[in-house]
């Protein structure tokens, strides 16, 4: 593998929305990422936007609906959006892009190298 090849940054997938993308981006060029960090990153952005898009729709219809029977129920998209922050939240934590030293029954840090400073 060339030098060039082996520096070149993966490209944010097509279907991401464009701050959620710029967002990628700008993680795959600050940090260095192994291949399985990028994939966690990529699932990252996917509950981003998924929570994003249920939380416009629950925007446009309101937290409550009135079901068949006229009884007042939550929004199905209030799950949704739940559902995916707390994802959303877990998958950014395992990349510790932070750099906060983690509890000891964390696993070793992800997403920075940690070597780099120490030349």
């Amino acid at each position: 593998m060339t030098q060039s090849a082996k520096n070149r940054l993966p490209r944010a997938p097509t279907y991401l929305r464009k701050p959620t993308a710029a967002w990628w981006k700008r993680v795959v060029r600050d940090y260095e990422l192994a291949e399985h960090h990028v994939l966690l990153l990529t699932k990252a952005a996917e509950q981003l936007d998924r929570g994003e898009e249920a939380r416009e729709r629950i925007a446009l219809d309101g937290s409550y609906q009135h079901d068949r029977y006229g009884v007042l129920r939550e929004h199905p998209a209030v799950k949704v959006e739940h559902a995916a922050m707390i994802a959303f939240a877990r998958l950014l934590r395992e990349l510790d892009l932070d750099g906060e030293p983690l509890p000891a029954s964390r696993p070793p840090l992800l997403g920075r190298n940690r070597y780099a400073s120490q030349t």
